[in-house]
């Protein structure tokens, strides 16, 4: 049975939050009536916020992590080792090898993986940018660091192809996450091993 609204409003608001991933109506609700016991300045300033946000923020342009700027803070830092590249699936994943305060290299984001059953083929994804960075860079090394699931074994083999006539170093991270297990949901000590302990990729 649907549930009653004491308000279209009321209801309105529910249906936009509950769209958001992993919000049911339930939770939806909840935080609609939450938004609605705040002082209107707070819930002015949120909005604002979300709204700014999705007009301004932009895709670094050798990267293509979310930034505020054109060139990415990690990509203009010349601290990085820009020789180093590190191959992820989300911005999640950058996040989540950050933390580990253990890569000093530089990344580039995919947008997901090779899923042809999702209907993302590698056309859909930042595969051709890695190939032309690498061509046109003096990179050393590659390392792919993709979830250990057949969507990303299928990834990093298409990508290794792809890389096979620069010539460059491609690795892999150490496999000492679970299969299946999602970068960002790997604890930092265990994932910063991976990193470290990464070993060449054979394909």
């Amino acid at each position: 049975m649907e549930q009653q609204y004491p308000s279209v409003l009321l209801e309105r608001a529910v249906q936009e939050f509950s769209k958001l991933p992993g919000i049911g109506r339930k939770t939806a609700l909840r935080l609609v009536l939450n938004m609605l016991r705040r002082p209107a300045d707070e819930v002015e300033q949120f909005a604002q916020a979300i709204s700014t946000m999705r007009r301004e923020v932009k895709f670094c342009r050798s990267c293509h992590n979310i930034s505020d700027t054109e060139l990415c803070p990690i990509c203009s830092d010349p601290r990085r080792d820009a020789a180093t590249i590190c191959v992820v699936e989300n911005i999640q994943d950058v996040m989540a090898i950050e933390n580990t305060q253990q890569y000093h290299g530089v990344y580039h984001v995919l947008g997901g993986l090779i899923s042809p059953i999702d209907g993302i083929g590698p056309n859909d994804l930042q595969i051709d940018s890695l190939v032309q960075r690498v061509s046109e860079n003096e990179v050393k090394e590659v390392i792919l660091a993709l979830s250990s699931t057949m969507e990303g074994d299928t990834t990093n083999f298409y990508i290794f192809r792809k890389l096979a006539p620069t010539g460059v170093d491609v690795s892999i991270i150490a496999r000492g996450i679970a299969v299946g297990n999602e970068l960002e949901y790997t604890d930092e000590v265990t994932l910063g091993r991976s990193i470290l302990n990464r070993t060449p990729f054979s394909g």
